[in-house]
């Protein structure tokens, strides 16, 4: 098969992204496909976009994640050909060509939904959730009302809306311990767990620099875990232990994670249950990947799912499949399956 992989773009998650999307490509060409990752925001050369000729472009050496995020302005300086808006040149030529989109692209423009629904427009398939799963999956408030509304366990939150001006209010306000997040944010970017009000006054302040909506979270303290779903199979629990911030993630001297969690029968088919009915709840298809807490009760709380889990060395969903017994390419193979089935039926 003739597969394009799409990565990159201007999300602040741009380096995991560009990192996920080279070890896809290269699992793909191993398994035989003709295969090329394309940066959404820089594009290529058109001349060569509108050939097969794309396809047999050499790999681009593997992107690195620094310790922190990307600066998207000095993106924006770079982009060697024209393009149009966020889309960069010739890849809308390169996507008609082929016979299936793989998306690697985390945060805005990848999980949001908008990419998914250009593609429906062309009528090229592509990995993954559709465009409205996508967007629902991506806002963390809509995602919340989800679960309450199909009775998953979450911790209590609050949507927030307001300026500069209401922050001293609010921080006096809200309770702690709890999470500020971007409604919109991924691979940690844009979440804060404030310990004091001026740490909260603060987090307050610096996440609107993500998103306008922010949504403010009860704290659990407990254990931390993650659950992928490939197909409508829940894989093994992973335990993250220590800092799973934006470093922890993606360096190697960061979080440690535990695969198969150490966990009882029990809590672990409870644990892929909760996963599942929210992939079910949201209308996800393909995988997905949902973190939840476990209390010291012995209660589950979800937190947030990922439509597009992301695919680099490090991630956690190629370490949930290689529990069961699933290579790397072996995953990227069952995920093209996956949305090769799917047809249209795509929401």
């Amino acid at each position: 098969m003739k597969i394009l992989v799409l990565a990159g773009g201007l999300s602040p998650e741009r380096s995991v992204s560009l990192a996920s999307g080279h070890a896809v490509c290269t699992a793909l060409r191993g398994l035989g496909h003709r295969s090329v990752v394309i940066d959404l925001f820089l594009g290529l050369d058109p001349m060569v976009a509108s050939t097969d000729a794309v396809f047999a472009l050499p790999m681009a050496d593997g992107a690195a994640i620094d310790s922190t995020a990307p600066d998207l302005q000095a993106v924006r300086n770079c982009r060697q050909f024209a393009g149009s808006g966020r889309i960069g040149a010739g890849v809308l030529a390169a996507c008609a060509r082929a016979d299936l989109v793989f998306l690697a692209l985390h945060g805005q423009d990848g999980e949001d939904g908008r990419v998914q629904a250009m593609l429906d427009l062309m009528e090229i398939p592509y990995t993954g959730s559709g465009y409205l799963a996508s967007a629902m999956a991506m806002d963390k408030v809509i995602s919340k009302k989800m679960m309450d509304t199909a009775g998953i366990p979450t911790p209590a939150w609050e949507q927030l809306v307001y300026t500069k001006a209401d922050i001293p209010q609010l921080a006096s306000r809200l309770a702690l311990p709890c999470v500020i997040k971007a409604a919109n944010g991924g691979s940690s970017l844009g979440v804060y767990l404030p310990e004091s009000r001026e740490a909260l006054a603060s987090a307050l302040e610096d996440v609107r620099r993500f998103n306008a909506t922010v949504l403010m979270e009860q704290r659990i303290v407990g254990r931390e875990f993650t659950v992928g779903v490939l197909g409508e199979t829940a894989l093994p629990p992973v335990e993250i232990l220590g800092n799973f911030d934006y470093e922890g993630k993606y360096q190697a001297h960061g979080a440690q994670e535990v695969c198969p969690a150490e966990l009882t029968p029990e809590q672990s088919i409870l644990a892929g249950k909760y996963a599942l009915q929210l992939h079910h709840a949201l209308g996800l298809s393909g995988y997905s990947r949902t973190d939840l807490m476990l209390d010291e009760d012995g209660k589950f709380w979800c937190l947030e799912v990922n439509s597009l889990p992301g695919m680099t060395a490090m991630s956690l969903l190629p370490k949930e499949a290689a529990a069961v017994g699933m290579g790397y390419e072996q995953l990227c193979q069952e995920i093209v399956n996956q949305a090769m089935k799917k047809g249209d039926t795509a929401l």
